[in-house]
């Protein structure tokens, strides 16, 4: 009697999905060195001669009082910047689960399991380092369950590795539903002083931004003011702002309307929107919040131990090298073991830890969070995020090391997945 194959996972998926992720990718690498040089220059900045002029610069305030937007510049990027970020992850959590390759569940579980291991499990390890500091210490337990993707893929055009395309769509999906979690995390865990008239209001310009949406309705001098308006009034609950920003994200349709010629006639208005809206969170919105939130008075190398020595650094550096690794390998390990599945062919084991020690390079959200677990006056607040750097600076060369041992066996698959044969535009692996 013959046997059903056994499942597999990390297939390759569509031609389509593959062409889609790569433009994605490039777009998030671009952002990825942008945001690598505004880090830079911020360490350089503050610990220059003219480091008052930097924090000057980022605690500069600006905005109306009367509408409680006085902020400074690095609150408006933190709160008003990041909002464009996860307003784009919003945007392509719904796609991918929509209309992508992961809408199928078997797909799905994979990326899903990794996401919320590597979250689980460096919560878990910065606890155990600080169970003995005390509830203000653990405030930061969230601050290394983040994956950077833009620092990633920076990491990735460093070492110039060819990463397959199931891989490539594994790591796109990974970090977006690690974002999709960050940000549950800070709606639950991280409010304000709650001001629940404002998060009733907030509903009003929401709903009508979902319904012009929702009809296809365009109109940027409509749809900017609504979204503005529901940001403005989520800020003012106590809500963090950036809350706004998936939300706003998730009311956006993935399918083209039946009048418009349904799901076949081509990209739908979500797809349209990250299109528009991605390259201005890579390129302007991400790095601009790097640059005010990554500069840090290190003090020369006495500083740094004394940084690295706090166990809020301990923690968060053994959580993003060691605590990411162990949840998303052995996650993934477990789907494979539970539902009986095996790696595609031409994938080893080698592989998924290569994706899983680049899974612990955090940054853009680590810096939130722990600027919310901590505040800007806390010493414990410069040594996280001097702990941040120094836990993805080690993940990345780890992975690097790893994924440029493959490099060779990844440019053999590259090659088989970009030859047409036959001529007719799509390769032929695509077509088996």
């Amino acid at each position: 009697m013959a046997q059903n194959p056994a499942r597999r996972i990390f297939t390759r998926g569509t031609y389509e999905e593959s062409l889609r992720v790569s433009e994605i990718l490039r777009s998030e690498t671009v952002g990825g060195a942008l945001l690598l040089a505004a880090t830079v220059l911020a360490l350089i900045w503050a610990n220059s001669p003219w480091s008052e002029s930097y924090f000057g610069l980022r605690d500069f305030q600006i905005g109306p009082e009367s509408l409680h937007l006085n902020l400074s510049l690095g609150t408006w990027a933190a709160d008003g910047l990041l909002a464009i970020f996860f307003f784009v992850a919003g945007l392509e959590l719904k796609r991918e689960f929509v209309a992508g390759d992961l809408r199928s569940p078997a797909k799905a579980v994979v990326p899903i399991a990794a996401a919320f291991g590597g979250v689980i499990v460096p919560a878990l390890i910065f606890v155990a380092v600080n169970i003995s500091a005390g509830p203000e210490i653990l405030k930061g337990w969230a601050i290394p369950t983040a994956t950077d993707i833009a620092f990633a893929l920076a990491v990735l055009a460093v070492i110039s590795t060819h990463l397959p395309s199931a891989l490539r769509t594994f790591l796109l999906t990974l970090a977006v539903v690690d974002d999709l979690i960050a940000i549950a995390i800070i709606a639950v865990f991280y409010p304000g002083e709650m001001h629940f008239q404002y998060l009733a209001l907030a509903v009003v310009p929401l709903l009508v931004f979902t319904w012009l949406v929702q009809k296809r309705i365009r109109s940027w001098y409509l749809l900017i003011p609504l979204a503005a308006a529901t940001w403005g009034l989520v800020h003012a609950s106590g809500v963090h702002a950036t809350v706004a920003g998936v939300l706003l994200g998730f009311a956006v349709p993935v399918i083209r309307s039946k009048k418009m010629g349904g799901p076949d006639a081509g990209p739908g208005m979500a797809e349209h929107f990250e299109h528009v809206m991605r390259p201005i969170s890579s390129g302007f919105a991400v790095p601009l919040f790097a640059f005010f939130s990554a500069g840090v008075v290190v003090g020369g190398l006495s500083g740094l131990k004394n940084s690295l020595s706090d166990t809020v650094a301990i923690g968060i550096v053994l959580a993003l090298v060691v605590g990411k690794f162990i949840g998303v390998f052995g996650s993934t390990w477990l789907v494979t073991k539970t539902t009986k599945a095996e790696l595609d062919d031409g994938l080893a084991w080698v592989d998924v830890a290569g994706l899983a020690l680049l899974a612990g390079v955090g940054f853009t959200v680590s810096l939130l969070i722990s600027e919310l677990s901590f505040g800007d006056d806390a010493p414990h607040y410069d040594h996280a995020k001097v702990a941040i750097l120094a836990g993805s600076v080690i993940a990345a060369l780890l992975a690097s090391v790893v994924l440029r041992l493959r490099n060779s066996h990844y440019r053999t698959i590259a090659e088989l997945e970009s030859r047409d044969d036959d001529g007719d535009g799509t390769p032929d692996v695509y077509q088996r």
